[in-house]
């Protein structure tokens, strides 16, 4: 494993260890922001269930199975998804994700979870009806991911526009920093890092859009 990649995931390990419940743990890997309240006054982050109802019901569904739901619900519809449409959308293309034919997802949540995971390994049977076509190599290769270079902009060409926004007489005026501006002073984004980057867009994004529709307190 890459350093780079060593490191960002002991930092994202870090971080889930600092929640209490399994439910905490999880939304801290997937958050852009630790604490919603901090950001915007009165934010919360939607939750379909406790942590002491997932621990301790007597219907609660196996860790598997809660994470997937999760996903299912929120990380997949508000973000991939999402960026697949305006990714796809700005060039005129027209994309289609045919593993979320609504009869496919159907089958796939009545699936006992050894056609899910077995011997470590994801996409079980999915990938036994991928190698009838698709040479193994192909199937079994390394996920590889990518991202924009968010942090890159930040301490490039976006650098004066996001110090801007960031300065304490802008965040003052605005209503959702009403409580707690400070939460955001101090940010440079001059230095900003890949995982610093991700929760810093999303606060630069919502105070520009407070400012162009003019939303002050």
């Amino acid at each position: 494993m890459a350093p780079r990649l060593a490191g960002t995931k002991l930092r994202k390990l870090g971080r889930m260890l600092e929640n209490d419940g399994v439910e905490a743990r999880y939304r801290a890997l997937l958050s852009a922001w630790r604490d919603p309240a901090t950001l915007v006054e009165g934010g919360w982050e939607h939750q379909e269930r406790s942590d002491a109802s997932f621990e301790q019901g007597e219907d609660r569904p196996e860790l598997m199975e809660w994470m997937m739901l999760a996903d299912q619900g929120s990380y997949l519809p508000d973000d991939l998804l999402a960026k697949l449409d305006r990714a796809s959308m700005a060039v005129s293309l027209e994309a289609r994700v045919p593993l979320l034919d609504h009869r496919l997802v159907e089958f796939s949540w009545r699936l006992p979870r050894r056609f899910k995971v077995r011997d470590g390994r994801g996409k079980w049977i999915l990938r036994q009806a991928l190698y009838r076509r698709v040479p193994r190599e192909l199937v079994d290769r390394e996920k590889v991911g990518f991202t924009v270079p968010t942090a890159a902009w930040l301490r490039g060409p976006l650098r004066d526009w996001a110090s801007d926004l960031l300065s304490p007489s802008r965040l003052a005026r605005l209503r959702s920093y009403g409580r707690s501006p400070s939460s955001m002073r101090g940010r440079d984004s001059a230095r900003a890092t890949a995982e610093d980057a991700v929760g810093l867009w999303a606060a630069l994004l919502l105070t520009a859009w407070q400012e162009r529709w003019k939303v002050s307190a």
